[in-house]
């Protein structure tokens, strides 16, 4: 997992880089200021959700099946919440505001750094679901603390992009 963390923050980092770099070289269409906001609700879901899993380790590795299994399923249903928030702004992004990933630079580099992101949260999500489902299943034992813990490194680490991405697209780059 340590591994596989490692290659993915170098990936999310190529892509941090290429939107600082391109800030303010659309020559037409929206730029950030004019059409961002930021995902306050989301946010505080998401990042709400790294202590959600935790407490559902927590629980595992005490042996609360149960208990484990109701955090779990509380940070798969943030989880959800932070990519209704993605998909609702991306509608509004795309048919309000005229921007796709073809519009301008700021299109391109903003939807494939955010889709990064989104395509890992949703990953983490699935990964999530599944062990939910064992844990209310009644298949998921504490001896699988381990393998949970290292799902929520994962969880931990998205949490720690989007923190990136955040004040990266919304802060700085607005």
């Amino acid at each position: 997992m340590v591994c596989l963390i490692t290659a993915e923050a170098s990936l999310f980092a190529v892509f941090v880089v290429a939107y600082l770099y391109d800030i303010g070289k659309s020559l037409s269409g929206p730029s950030p200021g004019e059409v961002l906001s930021v995902p306050v609700l989301g946010t505080v879901c998401l990042l709400s959700s790294s202590v959600t899993v935790a407490l559902a380790g927590r629980a595992l590795a005490r042996g609360a099946v149960r208990r484990c299994g109701a955090w779990l399923l509380a940070t798969v249903l943030l989880g959800v919440v932070f990519m209704v928030g993605t998909a609702t702004e991306w509608a509004r992004l795309i048919t309000r505001d005229g921007l796709t990933i073809g519009t301008n630079l700021f299109g391109t580099t903003f939807y494939a750094l955010v889709g990064l992101h989104a395509s890992h949260v949703v990953v983490g999500l699935i990964m999530l679901a599944l062990i939910s489902v064992f844990a209310w299943s009644r298949k998921l034992r504490p001896a699988h603390a381990e393998r949970v813990e290292l799902v929520s490194w994962y969880w931990h680490f998205v949490d720690a992009v989007w923190v990136v991405v955040l004040s990266v697209v919304y802060v700085i780059g607005r």
